[in-house]
């Protein structure tokens, strides 16, 4: 004889639901930065920016490396008379000349670029010798010039830092850009389509703020770590040690302040994305934040060799993360700034997450014309 189980009831259907318990904001923050990572490493176009990043800088590297290992020399061709004038002169890979006519013949051949000949009659005491021109640099090279003192000399080479500096500049307007905007993005498609509603009834909307940043950092953190060990692997194969020690530390205060400073600007762009409920207006409300990416980027380049202007940069929580790694680089910050710098950073940051929070918990839900930003912080 068969036994009928008996009808479930309202209450022990409640009970059931009521075993299932909502996921705690820290689960429902990883819930959300999951499913940015996830989303963005299936995109093909994500993808294919990293790996050309990544190539633009490993090229970078073995071009520096093979310009700093090429050493160029001009041939030419000088007679035993005039070795006294190119002895100890550094550039020029010299074939003697037993006189004057063969120095041409020489030059004619295209064995050399010149000939440098012993001349009584020249004031310099000698004649260069041509084809069809002659290289000024070459004339240069035999000029005679005063003897130049600095008292203040300047530790690094001048192309060297502006190399640094466009290094540093392009990777935080590259990273902090793309994924500024991927978050804006992300932040309006999901409102236009009405998903969000659906999102903040299963995830607390500062949860859901707090998932979309933590996910954006932690890829743009991955692309930075990938680059610097890309740059410090190419350093290291083409022997280019020297510089490799002198960028050790930048690189990780860089990583450091690159941080904590896409953090700010990630909550930024998210909170201005909720501002606005159609892609086109996306231009709105984040240009001001592009300005903050873009000016560093200029600064860096134009005034790196200003020291007041980089000590600026490096105090301001936008380009600090640009502008004290470029300093450590040149050897023109004490240990304790950085330390200084990170913390003005961190204060800022806490700052923008806590109004960039507001905003977005009072904008997410207002469909339509753009919210003004009085009316995102009143709530």
């Amino acid at each position: 004889m068969s036994t009928l189980s008996p009808a479930r009831t309202p209450q022990a259907a409640h009970r059931a639901s009521a075993s299932v318990t909502a996921p705690t904001t820290v689960q429902s923050i990883w819930l959300v930065a999951e499913r940015e990572i996830a989303s963005k490493l299936r995109s093909k176009p994500f993808m294919i920016a990293t790996i050309i990043l990544v190539v633009v800088a490993l090229a970078g590297v073995i071009w520096g490396g093979f310009q700093s290992g090429t050493t160029t020399e001009r041939p030419v061709a000088v007679t035993s008379d005039a070795q006294q004038f190119v002895a100890g002169v550094p550039g020029f890979e010299i074939t003697e000349a037993a006189d004057r006519a063969a120095a041409e013949e020489l030059v004619l051949a295209g064995d050399v670029d010149a000939a440098i000949v012993g001349d009584s009659a020249s004031p310099t005491g000698v004649t260069i010798i041509g084809d069809s021109d002659m290289s000024n640099t070459l004339v240069m090279m035999l000029s005679v010039t005063p003897t130049v003192e600095l008292l203040n000399p300047s530790s690094t080479d001048a192309g060297l830092r502006y190399i640094v500096a466009i290094g540093f500049g392009v990777v935080f307007l590259f990273a902090a850009s793309m994924f500024g905007g991927t978050i804006a993005q992300s932040v309006v498609e999901e409102k236009s389509t009405r998903v969000i509603e659906l999102l903040i009834t299963a995830v607390p909307t500062r949860a859901l703020l707090a998932g979309k940043v933590i996910g954006n950092t932690v890829l743009a953190m991955g692309q930075i770590l990938l680059l610097a060990a890309v740059s410090v692997i190419g350093l290291s194969i083409t022997g280019q040690s020297e510089l490799l020690q002198g960028l050790g530390a930048p690189l990780a205060w860089f990583a450091v302040f690159f941080l904590f400073g896409f953090i700010l600007l990630a909550s930024m762009f998210a909170a201005a994305a909720a501002m606005v409920s159609r892609q086109e207006d996306i231009g709105s409300t984040t240009t001001p934040i592009t300005f903050l990416i873009m000016i560093p980027y200029m600064m860096v380049i134009f005034f790196n060799d200003n020291p007041t202007v980089m000590a600026v940069m490096s105090y301001v929580p936008f380009s600090a993360p640009v502008g004290m790694p470029m300093r450590l680089f040149l050897g023109e910050a004490q240990w304790w700034e950085p330390l200084l710098s990170l913390v003005i950073l961190l204060a800022t940051c806490v700052v923008a997450i806590l109004i960039g929070a507001k905003i977005y918990e009072n904008s997410l839900l207002k469909m339509g014309a753009r919210v003004k930003l009085s009316e995102a912080l009143k709530g």
